[in-house]
């Protein structure tokens, strides 16, 4: 095995083995040590039979360089890199072009010019997109398809028995120049020194350079940035920690980077000091102080939207967000001449469930009775929407009496208004729908709490309760009522709304409450604005049990989208059972018997 001196004497000697100049001297200067320490270092590797009388490497040099050899690289492409937005929605980061080239295609491009032609990169969001790197440059492709649910070590999981010298690469660097060597000594990650405040990972070291710890945030400080290289020993001790780690989601949801500073004791790894050159862009902003060309002329139909709904040029769109709310969608921020807005870009699969057409004709409506005051324009086809941002914005309250009030005051001024639009929310065909959608669903009690609604809703169609059908929301639960720093409340995104029964405005409201039956039935009063009669109370208890219904199935097919949707699904599922029995009990003890029951569908 070499000492770390004699590598770098030898490795400069195998790679300018056509240097005419080669001598100690010219090694002392390129590897920074003394000339003495040079003297030293040849004189070893010459007893070793490392190296000739010129300097050249023998064939036993060779052979005790081997075991330094890269063997490969693997690069991580799978994620979706939701900060880049709204770039990351159209096409994989690892895609965009940066001063000339594609990010990933000099990524590759420099590996293989340092003599690594073993690369595998490993895809997910947008795959397709990125299917084309393995003709043109003969790479292997992994395709992650846990990569919207788990982070990074997702990615490594697939290609462990692939480590060994391996370079571990991310698709969205940029390096001013090539990093990557056909032989390095020891495992390390790349990092760069600030002096300015940084909310990087940053490291410590010991004397010799080993990282003993990582932690997030610092000044004067060096901060990991770029790629890391793990040599077989590391490879090997990490491979097994990951395996062993990785059924925790602290370790699935977390970066490679965190279970390394959790076991930073056991795995050997060092720093890299690089002096600059190395880059990872987290906003466009960012992007367009490095390359120009972004400033005036970005390559994004979104920015084709924004300028020209707003009339504006690209050079005045800054300040890009991802906005995290939203179940169905993605948001972003960005400001414009000065003022604040918002852009939604359709989330993928919803055009299989929302009528975006009906959604642009009751925006225009809402806009109209005063609802919702944030709309400026919707593509009635596409589905994308630019609205004003409201700043310092909070949502409702469900215990602030109020805000409350304020809600079902709302609900009823629309529910009243007259107003008549051609999209209907149906809400039978809707559970229908996602019936059909749901088919393979094998979840023990699924059958019980479908022959439940079966039974439930001949009730509602048959109750006292006039259900004529009039302009409804459809998603009218707490994140939709958005309140400004005045206090001034909107009920905004319009995505399920049709002419529907009000109780799907109601049940839905409650549906994603957590109040208790008590609470519900007073919000109930609120928003009738008297007492509930027997027939209303009923009529519209079952249809927090029905919007319940529907909305467990959409959380259902989300979660079959692989888009996670989190405590809503339990949520959903308990009040469907929950208000379906209350007002089952209250139905049948009008009637006196039990409503027959259907097969199938509702």
């Amino acid at each position: 095995m070499l000492t770390k001196n004699q590598f770098d004497v030898l490795y400069y000697a195998v790679t300018h083995t056509n240097d005419v100049r080669l001598s100690q001297r010219s090694l002392a200067q390129r590897t920074g040590k003394s000339l003495g320490s040079v003297n030293s270092l040849v004189k070893q590797l010459s007893a070793l039979g490392y190296i000739d009388s010129a300097i050249q490497v023998t064939a036993s040099g060779l052979a005790a360089l081997e075991p330094y050899r890269v063997t490969n690289a693997v690069i991580m492409a799978a994620g979706m890199s939701s900060r880049f937005a709204p770039l990351s929605y159209e096409k994989p980061k690892a895609l965009l072009q940066v001063k000339g080239d594609i990010l990933i295609e000099r990524e590759i491009r420099q590996l293989q010019e340092a003599g690594i032609h073993d690369i595998t990169v490993v895809i997910g969001y947008m795959k397709e997109k990125l299917f084309y790197l393995e003709d043109r440059f003969g790479v292997k492709l992994v395709i992650n398809e846990d990569y919207y649910r788990y982070n990074n070590p997702s990615t490594l999981m697939l290609v462990k028995d692939q480590l060994a010298n391996t370079y571990i690469c991310s698709s969205d660097n940029y390096f001013e120049f090539n990093p990557f060597e056909p032989y390095v000594y020891q495992a390390y990650y790349s990092t760069m020194y600030t002096e300015e405040k940084t909310e990087e990972y940053c490291v410590s070291t010991d004397r010799k350079g080993r990282i003993t710890g990582v932690h997030i945030g610092g000044s004067d400080t060096w901060y990991m940035l770029g790629h890391a290289y793990f040599d077989r020993r590391f490879s090997e001790k990490f491979s097994e920690i990951l395996t062993n780690e990785y059924e925790n989601a602290v370790t699935r949801n977390g970066l490679w980077e965190d279970l390394f500073a959790r076991y930073v004791r056991e795995l050997e790894m060092y720093i890299r000091k690089w002096p600059g050159g190395l880059h990872e862009f987290d906003s466009l902003d960012e992007l367009r102080t490095f390359d120009s060309a972004y400033i005036a002329n970005v390559d994004s139909y979104i920015f084709d939207n924004i300028c020209e709904v707003l009339h504006c040029t690209p050079d005045s769109i800054h300040g890009i967000t991802p906005l995290k709310a939203g179940l169905t969608n993605l948001s972003f921020h960005f400001t414009c001449d000065g003022k604040n807005y918002v852009y939604r870009h359709p989330g993928a699969g919803t055009e299989n469930y929302i009528d975006r057409p009906t959604e642009a004709e009751a925006m225009n409506i809402a806009k109209k009775l005063g609802l919702d005051d944030t709309f400026i324009y919707i593509d009635p086809v596409k589905g994308w929407k630019i609205s004003h941002f409201i700043e310092d914005a909070s949502t409702l309250n469900y215990h602030n009496e109020d805000q409350v009030r304020t809600a079902m005051n709302m609900l009823r001024r629309l529910h009243t208004s007259g107003m008549t639009m051609h999209g209907k929310f149906d809400i039978r065909t809707k559970i229908n729908n996602f019936i059909d959608k749901l088919q393979d669903t094998d979840i023990t009690g699924f059958g019980e709490l479908q022959e439940m609604m079966q039974t439930l809703y001949g009730y509602l169609c048959q109750d006292e309760v006039a259900h004529c059908p009039c302009h409804c929301h459809c998603d009218s639960y707490d994140p939709n009522f958005l309140l400004d720093r005045n206090g001034k409340m909107y009920l905004i995104d319009w995505e399920y709304a049709g002419m529907s029964d009000p109780g799907c405005d109601f049940g839905t409201f409650v549906a994603c409450s957590d109040y208790s039956a008590e609470e519900a039935e007073h919000v109930l009063a609120i928003y009738l604005d008297h007492e509930p009669t027997s027939g209303e109370r009923r009529h519209y208890l079952g249809y927090i049990a029905m919007t319940s219904y529907f909305w467990y199935l959409w959380a259902l097919y989300q979660e079959k989208c692989a888009k996670h949707v989190g405590e809503y699904l339990y949520i959903w599922y308990k009040y469907s059972k929950q208000y379906g029995r209350m007002a089952l009990q209250l139905y049948e003890n009008k009637n006196g018997t039990s409503n027959n029951k259907k097969e199938g569908k509702l």
